[in-house]
């Protein structure tokens, strides 16, 4: 009876370190910043942007580790992080903790993505996912700033993202982005159910 139990618990233990280190579809977002964007870019120093699901749990990490970027690089960037809004939901469905959480952050702004229209157009599909453009609208970095799912602690993303604001060099250009499809109804409804990022 004990190896049976070990088994189901060695089992289920591997099953949520593998989910929690899987990350999220790709991206390949453009290289320039897209002049249909209507997220005002600030021409005078870089501009950071976060895509997010405001339900997803996993995305709490990615906000805690939002939050140092600007505790270290302050006055050094323009951050903005924009929840995910179905046009058919009240306006009140993306104030989330998560939202509160991000506009407690000094210096972020805060605004919601009508049915992921401004996710589309720079190709985020995971929540959590930044992307750091130059002033002259160039992308310096794209990926996640997390080292998994619904996990804080020093990372590659973050690493760059305040190097690059520091003193203008990358130790890398992208990262892996982990939690919860941004725009996918589906997944929106079991993170709603569940209560947790669970695929």
């Amino acid at each position: 009876m004990l190896t049976v139990w070990l088994i189901v618990v060695g089992s289920g233990m591997f099953c949520l370190c593998q989910y929690s280190s899987t990350p999220g579809k790709p991206s390949r977002p453009p290289a320039v910043w897209p002049a249909d964007s209507q997220i005002p870019r600030f021409s005078q120093r870089p501009t950071l942007l976060m895509f997010a699901h405001p339900r997803c749990p996993c995305t709490r990490a990615s906000i805690g580790e939002l939050a140092l970027i600007l505790a270290h690089c302050p006055d050094r960037v323009d951050a903005r992080v924009l929840f995910f809004q179905p046009s058919d939901a009240a306006e009140e469905w993306s104030k989330t903790d998560l939202w509160a959480s991000a506009e407690s952050i000094p210096g972020v702004q805060v605004t919601s993505d009508e049915d992921g229209l401004e996710a589309a157009r720079f190709q985020a599909h995971t929540s959590g996912q930044a992307l750091l453009y130059a002033a002259n609208g160039r992308l310096l970095f794209n990926g996640g700033i997390t080292p998994a799912r619904g996990h804080s602690g020093d990372n590659a993303g973050r690493i760059a993202i305040e190097s690059i604001l520091s003193d203008g060099t990358a130790t890398a250009s992208w990262a892996f982005t982990f939690g919860c499809p941004i725009a996918d109804p589906r997944d929106c409804r079991v993170i709603e159910e569940q209560g947790s990022c669970q695929q």
